[in-house]
């Protein structure tokens, strides 16, 4: 039997949320394994005094949130396209522990904002000092996306000697050409005097999280209800009186002389296979 209205809806939006998922997921790992195994940046992983860095602690926190989100994606895009009920149960338990975290997340870093601000800004300042001596493409794009999302340019935001500039969007007026906010007080103004709204954002992360579980769990049960066979119940006194009914027959006779009469037997509860209760 097919599936309802609402397990189609929920069918159609795990498969959404499952190829957005995949998307951040690969960009993720794809950028942290560029970041790790560049030439550019591989030296940093071998320095002992570097291990603990915001630098490399930021590329590890990448290619394990990659690494995670593709491997929750596989079983939420096979249990929901094949409508397999044991994949969308680990799938379910899966991102009912990720939806659980990323909330953990973003009420811890509203309760140590300042620390999470200066291993940040720490962070942009590594990636700023590594693309200004290599020019390495793969850090080019994480600070233009970096730049973009916080709209801010380097670390002096002048344009005339910014080194990173060929990075940093497009200026929204006029002074925007001269001058724009650099990204250290921008990082510092985000994660320490905006930290209730970073906290609404993992917040509301978790609750979108929180919606796709809920219609893992909805599409499992119309799977379970849909798969399961339907039956005629009658009681014995019902099924042994329909098996002894006579058959009956009608005869229909034509206006025709030459014809001769036609016989039906009717449908009878007799020839109804049923399940006995």
């Amino acid at each position: 039997m097919a599936l309802d209205g609402c397990g189609l809806l929920c069918k159609y939006i795990l498969i959404i949320f499952n190829i957005i998922f995949a998307v951040v997921g690969f960009a993720f790992l794809g950028l942290g394994l560029w970041l790790r195994f560049s030439d550019n940046t591989r030296a940093i992983f071998h320095v002992e005094e570097l291990s603990s860095s915001a630098f490399v602690m930021g590329v590890t926190v990448l290619i394990a949130l990659g690494a995670v989100m593709l491997f929750v994606v596989m079983f939420g895009d096979y249990g929901a396209c094949n409508e397999k009920r044991c994949a969308l149960q680990v799938f379910s338990a899966l991102l009912a522990m990720l939806a659980t975290l990323v909330v953990v997340v973003g009420v811890l870093a509203n309760i140590k904002s300042h620390e999470v601000g200066l291993k940040f800004a720490e962070f942009y300042a590594s990636l700023y000092t590594l693309y200004v001596a290599n020019q390495d493409p793969g850090i080019a794009v994480t600070l233009t996306f970096i730049h973009n999302t916080l709209h801010c340019c380097g670390v002096t935001g002048i344009s005339i000697i910014e080194l990173v500039k060929q990075t940093c969007p497009k200026p929204d007026g006029f002074f925007e050409y001269i001058k724009m906010d650099s990204c250290s007080g921008v990082i510092a103004d985000v994660f320490i005097g905006k930290a209730p709204m970073m906290m609404g954002i993992f917040v509301g992360t978790g609750v979108l999280l929180f919606i796709a579980l809920i219609c893992s769990i909805t599409l499992s049960r119309k799977i379970v209800s849909a798969s399961t066979p339907q039956y005629i119940i009658l009681t014995q006194t019902t099924s042994t009186q329909a098996n002894f009914q006579p058959v009956q027959h009608e005869v229909v006779t034509s206006t025709h002389a030459d014809q001769e009469p036609v016989f039906f037997t009717p449908l009878s509860a007799a020839n109804i296979p049923v399940a006995y209760a």
